[in-house]
């Protein structure tokens, strides 16, 4: 057998736009050639990515682009396409992550007394367990003989909470004719591995980016490999490590997945050859020896460093900064961003675990309206329709209390049915005159009977009461239906976003944060409406656990 087709691209090179590069150098100059080619990246970003590198690269002119398919998102269409056995392919559908999680939330609640909310967090977390143990191929039959027996009584507790997932889960899986999404995954990229063993494409197929972290992944770029017109590219597979530091990778260091992967291929860093272009080019530098040495494992003798001049060269264009406070870091960075953007075609990015300073540093850009692209996305609860539909439950769970009622009439989306400006001056007068001093007594009624209450005041707290009136009626009842309240409050949310112009609807699900609220929405009311019991305090909570 032929030694598997792998590579690698240089850590201090542009990904994708060497891929790129090289995919159009082995393709030559006919168009129908690269269109013939299957490009496997792990996500759907990568794949706009490397989208944008081939377009960059055709100066502008026509292009037929290669198929790039995102890991993440192969399903069965991709596997027919791909020549796929009909045998294999027939798995049930998976079921979607809000069914999931609210059903395992209700066998969390038959069991224990937890409220609503913290029974969706348990499921959640069962949920997530379940995609582990997929995606690692293994399973619970020996849970048991897991804890030492020290630990035996505390471990017995956790055994039986996890007969959810033992005992209970794989009957609700049958009966509902469903499998969890990663063991899904799983059947279909093996499936996508036999296809191509048995009856490779006619174009070349080249997986880029991947480490093969997902164990079926790594099966898959084993057989693409192995394939004539395959490839495996890896990012940045450090080939000048040492043998002993290369033994001593421990598995949260960044070159360990690659090192299991070539295990898994059954060859060496001898074996990987350079992904060649001829566009790009690298030579051993002072700073990638700098980075080199700082990623040797511990207790491995790093290369030494005494050369005064190289470590200055190593370090040139290095700054640091040192904020006092939160919010000057995130204006130092965006400064630093925006001045970068001031050249053309220059472009930067910020890379932080840290979520709450890539949200402050986005805000700042904001003021310069300077659009930042996430990665990571930005969680349906902090956008524009899911704050919104957060804020309105509170209100009126809350019983129309201060806080709760200026915090939904004052978000961007509310109306009312009046001109976004006028209900501002509407919802101050009421601020003024009635929300400052000594607390009304609750919901509307209470705010009416207040004293020395303005004429046009009570004008607008009656046309209020007309709005949220209904979605209360359902949310004081003792125990409901989850998918009755939701639908009731989603009602109450449009008609609290109309303007006199404008369909309430129509703003509240405009723009893509609008689009993925409207998605939530659909799906959680199909996975709810066998959810009974829930009561209009719990319910705010609870959608905020499940958004």
């Amino acid at each position: 057998m032929p030694p598997p087709n792998v590579f690698t691209i240089a850590a201090g090179l542009p990904f994708v736009d060497v891929l790129a590069a090289g995919i159009r150098t082995r393709t030559g100059d006919d168009p129908a050639a690269l269109a013939g080619v299957t490009v496997l990246v792990p996500t759907q970003r990568s794949r706009r990515v490397l989208t944008e590198a081939f377009l960059r690269q055709s100066g502008g002119q026509a292009l037929l682009l290669p198929r790039i398919i995102a890991l993440g998102d192969m399903d069965e269409d991709e596997i027919q396409f791909s020549g796929g056995f009909d045998d294999v392919l027939r798995v049930p559908e998976a079921a979607s992550g809000l069914e999931r999680q609210l059903l395992l939330t209700r066998l969390v609640l038959a069991r224990d007394d937890v409220s609503p909310d913290q029974a969706a967090n348990l499921g959640l977390e069962l949920a997530r367990l379940l995609d582990q143990v997929h995606t690692e191929r293994l399973s619970f039959k020996d849970l048991k003989n897991l804890a030492p027996d020290e630990f035996a009584e505390h471990w017995r507790e956790t055994l039986e909470f996890l007969t959810i997932l033992t005992e209970l889960w794989p009957g609700i899986l049958k009966d509902n004719n469903t499998i969890d999404a990663a063991e899904r995954r799983n059947l279909l990229f093996d499936a996508q591995g036999q296809a191509w063993a048995a009856n490779p494409p006619p174009g070349p197929v080249i997986a880029a980016g991947s480490t093969g972290s997902i164990p079926a992944t790594a099966d898959l770029l084993a057989v693409i490999a192995q394939m004539t017109d395959g490839a495996v590219v890896l990012p940045g597979l450090d080939v000048d490590a040492t043998e002993e530091a290369w033994a001593a990778l421990e598995d949260h260091h960044p070159q360990f997945g690659m090192a299991r992967l070539l295990v898994h291929f059954g060859i060496t860093r001898d074996d990987v050859h350079n992904w060649e272009s001829l566009d790009f080019k690298t030579e051993p530098s002072a700073r990638g020896r700098l980075i080199h040495a700082a990623l040797t494992p511990a207790g491995v003798d790093a290369p030494s460093w005494s050369d005064k001049k190289e470590i200055e060269m190593a370090l040139d264009g290095i700054a640091r900064v040192d904020c006092p406070t939160p919010r000057e870091e995130a204006v130092v960075i965006a400064l630093i961003m925006r001045e970068t953007l001031e050249t053309p075609e220059k472009t930067c990015a910020l890379v932080t675990p840290d979520r709450g300073l890539a949200r402050r540093v986005a805000a700042e850009l904001a003021r310069w309206n300077i659009g930042v692209d996430d990665s990571a996305g930005v969680p349906l609860a902090q956008t524009l329709p899911g704050a919104f539909l957060r804020l309105t439950a509170r209100m009126v769970a809350d019983d129309l209390a201060p806080v709760s009622l200026l915090a939904a009439l004052k978000h961007p989306l509310a109306a009312g049915g009046f001109k976004t400006a006028t209900l501002r001056a509407k919802v101050r007068a009421l601020e003024t005159t009635l929300l400052r001093g000594p607390r009304p007594a609750p919901g509307i009624q209470g705010l009416l009977r207040a004293d020395k209450i303005h004429p046009e005041t009570e004008a607008f707290l009656a046309s209020l009461q007309t709005l949220i009136e209904p979605f209360a009626k359902v949310l004081n009842e003792a125990a409901g239906n989850f998918s009755d309240i939701l639908m009731a409050h989603v009602q109450m949310a449009e008609a609290l976003a109309a303007t006199d112009e404008e369909n309430g609807a129509q703003r509240l699900w405009a723009g893509d944060a609008g689009e993925a609220a409207m998605t939530f929405v659909v799906e959680l009311n199909n996975a709810a409406k066998d959810f009974d019991g829930v009561s209009g305090a719990d319910y705010p909570a609870l959608l905020d656990t499940l958004m």
